[in-house]
């Protein structure tokens, strides 16, 4: 297991960052970015410098998109992602610029939130959907990568019959056990069983699901949400995952370093443990 946390792609911040990183003991990171124009040749060469110096490992690049986007059950569906037509393009050009710089700092693994992907295999948003990853995964798998979906907005059977309707072999996923809760739409250990073999990052993060029909769950600190974290990391490791735990937590200022440090303590002796 390699543990890490989450690093914003600003170059401004990103030494500090990576340095306090190193400091706190984690030795990998997800880089997110969810501005295309930061994504350049320029950036790439100072992120690759840094992550050397740092001795951090870059495990993936997690790619945001432009557009409108609401967090919530019931806007969700129509701006989250690339299920809406209406902004599908123009967010796979963002996806293909997010691979062209993740080669170019050397990463293989490339996530993002695709969205609410529809249950219905046969309905319009669904098979236009499958079409552009499916493109998308060819184009990345000629540079070596993977694409990897984020959990939350889909139920665990439909992600699966996605992948393998995409049918390509770099398809991967990022689960977010906490993201699966918040949703309402599963069970983070009882979905390792339906798609575990597609995992190859996890966020360690922690929610609670919905008390309503509109609104998400609330994230919390690992621990204080209804992820069950010891039975979570004895699936993990009882299918064989050993790759990254990349810790979330979605608060910022000092109290979000007291509880990355604690999550860091805890999973380390769960892992030890299970």
């Amino acid at each position: 297991m390699k543990l890490g946390t989450i690093i914003g792609l600003n170059l401004d911040e990103l030494e500090h960052d990576l340095r306090k990183l190193h400091q706190m003991g984690f030795t990998s990171c997800q880089l997110c970015c969810w501005q295309p124009d930061r994504m350049t040749a320029e950036s790439a060469v100072i992120v690759k410098k840094l992550a050397v110096e740092c001795d951090i490992e870059i495990s993936a690049l997690w790619c945001g998109w432009e557009g409108p986007c609401e967090w919530n059950l019931i806007h969700g569906p129509g701006t989250i992602g690339l299920v809406p037509a209406a902004y599908r393009h123009k967010r796979l050009d963002t996806l293909m610029k997010g691979s062209e710089f993740a080669e170019m700092i050397g990463v293989t693994d490339v996530i993002t939130h695709v969205g609410f992907i529809p249950n219905n295999p046969f309905d319009a948003e669904y098979t236009g959907l499958v079409e552009a990853l499916r493109y998308l995964a060819l184009t990345m798998k000629q540079r070596g990568q993977y694409f990897l979906f984020e959990t939350g907005q889909e139920a665990p059977v439909t992600l699966l019959r996605t992948i393998e309707d995409i049918g390509t072999d770099n398809i991967g996923i990022n689960l977010d056990p906490a993201n699966l809760m918040m949703y309402g739409l599963g069970n983070p250990i009882d979905a390792l069983s339906v798609f575990g073999t597609y995992v190859r990052n996890v966020h360690g993060k922690d929610g609670v699901c919905p008390n309503n029909g509109r609104q998400l769950g609330h994230e919390t600190a690992i621990g204080q949400g209804m992820v069950n974290y010891p039975a979570f990391i004895r699936k993990l490791k009882e299918i064989g995952y050993d790759r990254y735990i990349t810790i979330e937590r979605e608060i910022s200022g000092e109290q979000q370093t007291k509880d990355i440090t604690a999550a860091k303590q805890y999973l380390e002796q769960l892992w030890a443990q299970a």
